[in-house]
């Protein structure tokens, strides 16, 4: 209160301030005009008065901008002190008015000095409690300091007047590996050990770092707008010294969407709508967990129109559009060559149905989806589809269990499938001859994960995932032809993790991976991995 005081006393002042320098304004030339010497010559005069004039403008807008801070002052103090008196138990005294001053000029309020001891006193302990009732504690003192310090933190700005804001993950992920793995730092599938190669491998990576930016713009056609774009830095890595420590920059999403009350307009890079359920890790956020084992994860431009309808506490969701699948990237070519949907000149369509119920021990989500995917192969056109199905749903106050399931024809170029251990679109004959019966073959997969959320800061995740192809008819097509040697027929995958967060801004995960991959008349090649995690979010 003495703050408050302090800030008041500062604002009288500075208003008599004001008014002085005006006073003196206004009474200058009135003597001038009465004929009271004041210069030898009119040019001097002229002169003199526009110079004093000059310095009382200057004092003025130096008065006026310390009485807007002023005001600013005052009315900070008394939205804290409204606080305090709520956090404390008490009833709310009766405050002037704050001040109303533009957010432009508002600025940060000084840090109040802690309290004294007689304030750290329970309220209703001794008749001062009755005069005063806002008695206040130390930590209330703390967390409201803390509070100012975060709305006088510098924002990010764009050039339009909308809000932006920045998002994201500094994460470091270090693992150990025992067998070879189709990547170091997100294995998805396990390979066969070469002569000479070591049983295992460690090391350490910050290339799943995530920098996002949100947008929120205008209100069009009754409409709010919103925009999203986010990146890492999985896309290869440089040559050179360090540079399997380093990575390229990568486009993940990039999303702009229009709302209504009950229906929405999505366009962008982004998930494939009828797969919205992903697994929860820190081990793998460049690429999604099960992302070869199960898991139609990849992203992909899409443009899909939902509406949403309610009753009571379920609402129902009809989701449709269509997606713009690219083909197999690799790192021995920068150019961008059609894949067999792109040749077909037709996107993929998709229709989603979904539910759900809102309820605070057992939410329910079930969601079934049907695609149609055109493709075009070496003057040969076929096409593929399939059905989808997706799960949320808590099982107990502490446990939710999701996932996904599919089957299918031409459904791996959303991923779910293992891949062979090198890229066979670079080879001349994969297309003309393997590509077009492999994509004519059954695809299965799915993935299932047990959530345990212990408390708000404790969680474990337990969860499997399968993906592949129809082994026997691979095996017919790999006898006519040389490029399917190596080719992965299914692969599985089981992971376990246990994730703390001490603050809403970090985040620690300890996960082990275990994975399995059958190849064409092989043995299954297996791998594990023990990772940590450590994360700062902003």
């Amino acid at each position: 209160m003495k703050a408050f005081s302090w800030a008041r006393d500062r604002a009288s002042a500075v208003v008599l301030g004001g008014a002085l320098c005006f006073a003196l304004l206004s009474t200058r030339p009135a003597h001038a005009q009465s004929g009271a010497p004041s210069s030898p010559s009119p040019a001097v005069d002229s002169a003199d008065w526009n110079s004093r004039l000059e310095k009382l403008s200057v004092s003025l807008e130096e008065t006026r901008a310390e009485l807007a801070q002023s005001r600013t002052e005052v009315r900070e103090l008394h939205a804290m002190v409204q606080q305090l008196i709520v956090a404390s138990g008490g009833r709310a005294a009766a405050l002037p008015a704050p001040v109303t001053v533009p957010p432009a000029n508002a600025g940060a309020a000084p840090a109040p000095e802690p309290p004294s001891a007689a304030a750290s006193v329970p309220a209703g302990s001794g008749p001062e409690a009755q005069a005063n009732p806002a008695q206040l504690t130390q930590d209330d003192w703390e967390l409201t300091n803390a509070r100012i310090d975060e709305q006088a933190q510098d924002k990010v700005e764009s050039r339009l007047k909308y809000r932006i804001k920045l998002s994201g993950i500094v994460l470091f992920n270090a693992f150990a590996v025992t067998g070879q793995v189709d990547n170091l730092d997100v294995p998805s599938a396990a390979v066969y050990s070469s002569t000479g190669q070591s049983g295992g491998s460690f090391g350490g990576s910050l290339r799943q770092s995530t920098i996002g930016l949100i947008g929120v713009g205008p209100e069009i056609l009754g409409a709010k707008t919103a925009a999203d774009v986010q990146m890492d830095f999985f896309g290869g890595v440089p040559e050179g010294y360090g540079g399997g420590n380093s990575g390229f920059a990568r486009l993940r999403l990039a999303r702009i969407r229009m709302d209504w009350k009950n229906s929405s307009i999505i366009a962008g890079l982004d998930v494939p709508f009828f797969s919205p359920n992903s697994p929860t890790s820190y081990m793998s956020l460049a690429l999604p967990e099960f992302s070869a084992s199960g898991n139609l994860w990849a992203w992909t431009p899409s443009i899909r129109f939902e509406h949403r309808f309610s009753n009571g506490p379920q609402q129902y969701k009809v989701e449709a559009g269509i997606l713009m699948p690219g083909g197999y990237g690799t790192f021995y070519t920068s150019a961008r060559y059609p894949s067999a949907v792109e040749s077909s000149r037709q996107p993929v369509s998709s229709v989603r149905l979904s539910a759900t119920r809102a309820d605070d021990v057992h939410p329910v989500t079930v969601g079934v989806s049907g695609l149609y995917i055109p493709m075009h192969f070496a003057n040969a056109n076929a096409a593929g589809g399939g059905g989808l199905a997706d799960w949320k749903f808590g099982i107990a106050p502490h446990a939710e269990l999701s996932g996904a399931f599919f089957a299918g024809k031409g459904l791996d170029a959303f991923g779910g499938v293992p891949v062979a251990a090198y890229p066979l679109v670079t080879e001349p004959g994969y297309y003309p001859l393997a590509a077009y019966a492999i994509e004519g073959l059954t695809m299965i997969g799915g993935w299932t994960q047990l959530k345990l959320p212990v408390d708000i800061r404790n969680e474990f995740n337990v969860g499997a995932g399968t993906g592949g192809r129809y082994s026997a008819g691979l095996g017919a097509i790999a006898q006519s032809n040389p490029y399917l040697d190596g080719f992965a027929a299914r692969n599985q995958t089981l992971f376990v993790n246990y994730i703390f967060k001490p603050r809403s801004d970090l985040v620690f995960s300890v996960e082990y991976r275990r994975l399995r991959t059958y190849a064409i008349g092989d043995d299954p090649a297996s791998a594990g991995q023990l990772g940590f995690a450590a994360g700062f979010l902003f």
